[in-house]
């Protein structure tokens, strides 16, 4: 019996690599396609086309890892289902429940390989890519594209600042703050040309510093600082959200940037779903894997092995579309983090678990 569960782990896992590498390959192409429409414009050259998609591929393995586990199963299952090879197992006494276990066996590397690339390489590799594409793009200023044309936007308390821009190593560039007393009447308006921050007492130091103050009686006083320390809560990890965006982080950014929105009394939604994927989305390779048990089975006399390989590919699509969804129906409807990032996990759980026991029913 040991020897049937060696040969499904290895059918299992060499066909799921082939598939990472397949699907891998693919997305890469396709990313390689639409940087092509931007070489020649700015400093975009062909040479940085293709170093932007390098860096982006630790970022499409770890998207991809659960689908490539979901075919790559479904693949063997349904071959060894079509030329009766697990028809003989099971006579010869392997167990359903032995063969789930081979098929979670493969699924532990996997898991632990998508875990750690999420964590330490795809982060890292994300900014690079961005940051190298924001230089190539802006003719050699490393300078990181706002997600608002505004720029970046944050609230402490009684005062709103507005960050035009970042630079890679986290330079703040059109600095302006906005600060208000207990009434919400604006007291004054202090601009600033750049910021950079102190790790010795956290705090930034703007430069060319012009404030004007705002008296009860509409009068207004203009004036000039070479410099302004500013104290605020805000820290460099939070101008990650320029770069990539929080599904991307490191769980100890996203705990920063939770800690810090919460201070400034700000919503924490999307950073807490996006903890919550992180955490969860391992563990999605074998529900996947989990979910192709019963599918390799099924449509038997109506489908082949091609018609198989189909269906898992758009049950893969689905799952990525769905984690999408509900991660955005969470911000937007103040979900319970957990709830939002468990929600496409247990829907596809809970169709393996049904589609399994009418099988075994039956």
């Amino acid at each position: 019996m040991s020897t049937l569960r060696r040969y499904l782990r290895r059918e299992i896992l060499i066909a799921t690599l082939f598939l990472f590498v397949l699907l891998v390959t693919a997305l890469a192409f396709f990313d390689l396609i639409n940087e092509l429409g931007d070489v020649g414009r700015g400093g975009r050259t062909l040479s940085s086309a293709f170093l932007y998609v390098a860096l982006r591929l630790p970022s499409r393995i770890y998207e991809m890892a659960p689908v490539a586990a979901l075919i790559g199963t479904l693949y063997v299952l349904a071959r060894m289902v079509s030329s009766s090879e697990l028809t003989v197992m099971r006579a010869s006494g392997m167990s359903l429940a032995q063969v789930s276990l081979a098929i979670f066996q493969v699924g532990i590397p996997i898991a632990l390989a998508t875990f750690l690339a999420g964590e330490f390489v795809a982060p890292q590799a994300e900014r690079l890519a961005q940051t190298a594409r924001a230089v190539h793009r802006s003719g050699g200023q490393q300078m990181i594209t706002q997600q608002f044309s505004s720029g970046f936007w944050f609230k402490e308390q009684y005062t709103f600042a507005n960050i035009r821009a970042a630079t890679a190593d986290h330079v703040l560039m059109g600095v302006r703050l906005y600060e208000f007393d207990n009434a919400m009447r604006l007291q004054r308006i202090r601009s600033a040309a750049r910021g950079i921050f102190s790790e010795d007492d956290n705090t930034w130091l703007l430069d060319d510093v012009e404030t004007t103050e705002i008296s009860s009686g509409s009068r207004t006083l203009v004036y000039s600082d070479p410099s302004y320390v500013w104290k605020t809560v805000l820290r460099p990890s939070i101008l990650t959200v320029f770069q990539i965006p929080p599904e991307q982080l490191e769980i100890k950014t996203l705990f920063d940037n939770i800690s810090i929105l919460e201070k400034s009394e700000q919503p924490t939604s999307r950073f807490e779903i996006a903890l919550w994927i992180k955490l969860v989305y391992p563990l999605n390779v074998f529900v996947m894997m989990f979910l192709a048990l019963p599918f390799s089975q099924s449509q038997r006399r109506q489908g082949g092995l091609g018609f198989r390989l189909f269906v898992g590919s758009m049950l893969g699509i689905t799952f990525l579309l769905l984690g999408r969804l509900f991660s955005s129906l969470g911000v937007l409807n103040n979900w319970p983090p957990l709830t939002s990032a468990l929600a496409p996990t247990i829907v596809f759980l809970g169709m393996a678990s049904a589609l399994l026991w009418w099988q075994e029913r039956r």
